[in-house]
């Protein structure tokens, strides 16, 4: 045992986390529902689109029942997610195949990027809770890896667009664990 006292590290904000990410997972799965009301099922990319919304369904359907469990509140912000989420996945649809990959590829980076400052965060406190973050994190990851694979870096305007997705992305977290 060191001589040295250990800095006191703040006890992670599981409530928070359960909440933000229930909403991102939630987020998800509208963004693909506006991706796949406008690109159809006769879409050769709707059935990745597809096969990735029933895992962020899963995902979204964990966190539910982790937020019951723990008797944690969901955002508030969930009608606002929903229309801004399907909208997301509409608009990016409606660019083209590129640009709903592009978002996907935009969202997954954050994402993983999320995921990873909680794992830090929790360290060893609660195996459930980062067990379910490091297993969705690794089918994140596959998803923004499909949709580059997917011609993501493509979409016209890629930069400005991968870049303001991923910034509003960064907002809904910081809205989300606070609302």
């Amino acid at each position: 045992m060191s001589d040295f006292p250990r800095p006191n590290r703040p006890k992670p904000d599981r409530a928070s986390m359960l909440r933000v990410d229930q909403a991102g997972e939630f987020g998800a799965t509208v963004i693909y529902a506006g991706q796949l009301a406008v690109m159809g099922d006769r879409h050769p990319m709707s059935r990745s689109i597809a096969v990735m919304a029933a895992q962020e369904e899963r995902h979204r359907k964990h966190f539910d029942a982790m937020i019951a469990q723990r008797g944690v509140r969901p955002t508030l912000l969930h009608p606002v997610w929903k229309a801004a989420g399907f909208a997301l996945g509409a608009v990016t649809a409606a660019i083209g195949p590129e640009a709903a990959m592009a978002c996907t590829a935009a969202i997954e980076t954050e994402i993983d990027k999320h995921y990873e400052e909680q794992l830090r965060a929790l360290g060893d406190s609660d195996p459930e809770l980062s067990e379910a973050i490091r297993d969705f994190q690794a089918e994140e990851v596959e998803h923004r890896d499909a949709a580059l694979a997917h011609g993501a870096e493509n979409a016209p305007a890629y930069p400005l667009l991968f870049g303001a997705i991923r910034l509003g992305c960064k907002a809904a977290i910081a809205l989300s664990k606070r609302i």
